[in-house]
C-alpha cells in the first residue's frame, strides 16, 4: 500500500510555509505545519499546525514527539521559521541579535537534532533548510540577517556529510525577496533622530520594505522544494529569486571585492 510521505515545516502559517504546505498537500504529502499559537489558524486551515516555539527546546522535543506518536515517521523537515532583523550593527541590541541567532540558526539545529535519531533509524529523510540569497553577502544594516542565514548554509554543508552514512539528505534552498509579511515581523533597530546612520538607514529600511512589497509569488518556493524532495541526489544548495538577486551571487564569486562592494553600495545608495 503506497503510504504518504510525512513533511513537517515550521513557520507554517504563512508565507512561504503555508505556500510549501499548500503545494506538498495537492501533490498527496501529509503535511503538518508548526506555530507558536495554532489555536489562532484553527478555522479553514489547510492542514494541522502543531504547537512549536523554535527557540525552546522542550517545545521542539514535544513537537516531534507529538507529529511521531501520530504518523510514526517524519520523512521531510523544512526548517523554514525564522525572522528578520535590521539595523545598523552599532546601534542593534545584542539580546535582539542573540533572539536573531536563536530562531534563525539554534531552532534549525536543534530541530533537526530531534528528528536525526527516527530518520536514522528508518534509514531516509530529507531536512531542507530555508536559508537566503542575503546569507551570501553582508548587506548594510542588514548584517545579523545575512549573518545567521550564512551560519545556517555553512552548518547544513557539514551536517550534510556527516548524515549521509544514514541514508539521510540535507539541503539548503535560499530563497530571494518574496510577497510574504515578513517585513511587518521584523525586529527594527530604532531609527534614532540623532543618530549618525539615520539617513541611510531610513533610506535602506525604505527600500527592504518596497523589495518585499514586489516580491515574487511564494508558489515558486513550493515549486522548488517539490522538485528538491523528489530528486534521487539533491544538491547542497538551490537558489530561488529573480534573476538579479540570483545573479548578485555570480558577480561576488567573480568581482573584486572591492568592486563588488562598491555595486552594493550604490545599489543602496551610500
Amino acid at each position: 500500500m503506497f503510504m504518504k510521505k510525512v513533511v513537517l515545516i515550521t513557520g507554517g502559517s504563512s508565507g512561504i510555509g503555508k505556500a510549501i504546505g499548500e503545494y506538498l498537500l495537492a501533490k498527496n504529502y501529509k503535511v503538518y505545519g508548526t506555530s507558536r499559537n495554532p489555536d489562532r489558524f484553527k478555522e479553514n486551515f489547510p492542514f494541522p499546525l502543531l504547537p512549536l516555539d523554535v527557540t525552546d527546546l522542550d517545545s521542539i522535543n514535544a513537537c516531534v514527539a507529538l507529529l511521531l506518536e501520530k504518523e510514526q515517521t517524519i520523512d521531510v523537515l523544512i526548517n523554514n521559521a525564522g525572522v528578520g532583523i535590521t539595523g545598523p550593527l552599532e546601534e542593534t541590541p545584542i539580546q535582539e541579535i542573540q533572539k536573531a541567532f536563536s530562531t534563525n540558526l539554534y531552532g534549525p539545529i536543534q530541530l533537526t537534532n530531534a528528528v536525526l535519531p527516527s530518520m536514522r533509524d528508518q534509514q531516509r529523510g530529507h531536512i531542507i533548510n530555508i536559508t537566503s540569497i542575503a546569507g551570501y553577502m553582508g548587506l548594510p544594516y542588514r548584517g545579523i540577517y545575512s549573518a545567521t542565514k550564512a551560519a545556517l548554509e555553512i552548518t547544513t554543508e557539514a551536517y550534510r556529510m556527516e548524515v549521509m552514512q544514514f541514508g539521510i539528505q540535507m539541503t539548503n534552498v535560499a530563497p530571494g525577496d518574496f510577497a510574504t509579511n515578513i517585513a511587518a515581523g521584523r525586529y527594527h533597530a530604532p531609527l534614532k533622530a540623532n543618530s549618525p546612520y539615520k539617513k541611510a538607514y531610513g533610506a535602506t529600511l525604505k527600500m527592504m520594505d518596497a523589495d518585499v512589497d514586489s516580491g515574487q509569488n511564494p508558489i515558486k518556493m513550493a515549486e522548488a522544494v517539490y522538485h528538491i524532495i523528489n530528486k534521487k541526489t539533491p544538491k547542497v544548495r538551490y537558489t530561488v529569486g529573480a534573476f538579479l538577486q540570483k545573479f548578485s551571487i555570480i558577480l561576488k564569486k567573480i568581482l573584486p571585492s572591492k568592486m563588488y562592494e562598491k555595486i552594493l553600495m550604490s545599489h543602496y545608495k551610500l
